[in-house]
C-alpha cells in the first residue's frame, strides 16, 4: 500500500493537544493547504498540522497529485452541470472507498505519534479533499473532533445510510459562483447528510468561484477551535 506523505507544521516545545488533516484538491498537492496552517494555528496553538499528498499522480496534471480518478468516473464533466451532478458524485464512490483506506491509514500512523483519539482529530478538505473528507468522517468508526469542507461535494449518498458509523460536527463552505463544482453540490450534500440525522454548519460566499476566502478560512478556523476545544 502507498504510504501518504506530505508538509507539515507542528508547535514546537509545547503540548500537542489536536491534529488537523488537510485533504488536498484534484491536481494539486499538500503545499497547496498546508499554507492555511499558520493563520489556522493562530487560533489553535497546541494543534499539529498535517497536508498529505495524494496517492496517485494526477491525470490532467502531472505536476499535481489525486485522491483518485476523475477522468474514469467523470470524462463528461457531469458534476460540473447542476442536472447531472449527482450521477456523477455516485459514480465517484468506489474511487473514494479506495482512497479512503490510504488516508484512514495515514491517520491512525499520526494519532499513535501524538498519542491522540478521533475526538481530537479534524479533517479539512478542499473540493476533491472535501469529498474524501466526508467519505472518511463519517464511516470512520470513532468520531472525529470536526470535518470541514471547501467548495467540495458529498460522493456515494446512496450508501449513507447503512454504512454511517459517526456523526462529526460539519461545516461546508461553497462559492456561489463555483464552475468547477456548482453550488448545488452543498445543497445535495447537506440533503444527504441530514437524512442521516447530521445537520451541517452551512456558509455560502457570494461571488466565490472556486477557491477560498478570507471569511470562509476564518468561519473555519473558529468553527474548528470550538470543536477541537470542546
Amino acid at each position: 500500500m502507498t504510504t501518504l506523505q506530505g508538509p507539515n507544521q507542528a508547535p514546537q516545545d509545547t503540548e500537542i493537544t489536536s491534529l488537523v488533516i488537510f485533504l488536498h484538491g484534484y491536481g494539486a498537492d499538500g503545499n497547496d493547504l498546508i499554507g492555511l496552517a499558520p493563520f489556522f494555528q493562530s487560533h489553535l496553538p497546541n494543534t499539529a498540522f498535517h497536508a498529505p499528498d495524494g496517492p496517485e499522480t494526477c491525470e490532467m496534471s502531472p505536476f499535481g497529485k489525486q485522491w483518485f480518478s476523475l477522468a474514469r468516473c467523470d470524462p463528461d464533466f457531469l458534476r460540473r452541470n447542476d442536472a447531472t451532478q449527482n450521477i456523477a458524485f455516485e459514480a465517484m464512490y468506489e474511487g473514494a472507498c479506495e482512497a479512503a483506506i490510504k488516508i484512514q491509514t495515514y491517520i491512525e500512523s499520526l494519532m499513535d505519534h501524538y498519542k491522540l483519539k478521533a475526538k481530537d482529530v479534524a479533517l479539512v478538505g478542499f473540493s476533491q479533499g472535501t469529498m474524501m473528507a466526508l467519505h472518511l468522517g463519517v464511516r470512520h468508526s470513532e468520531e472525529f473532533a470536526a470535518i470541514v469542507g471547501f467548495s467540495g461535494a458529498l460522493v456515494g449518498a446512496n450508501q449513507l445510510k447503512s454504512e454511517k458509523q459517526s456523526a462529526p460536527p460539519i461545516m461546508l463552505i461553497h462559492g456561489d459562483a463555483d464552475e468547477m463544482i456548482p453550488i448545488t453540490a452543498l445543497n445535495l450534500a447537506q440533503s444527504a447528510l441530514q437524512s442521516i440525522d447530521i445537520d451541517p454548519v452551512i456558509l455560502k460566499r457570494p461571488n466565490l468561484a472556486h477557491s477560498i476566502d478570507q471569511e470562509g478560512a476564518t468561519a473555519a478556523a473558529l468553527f474548528l477551535k470550538t470543536a477541537l476545544q470542546a
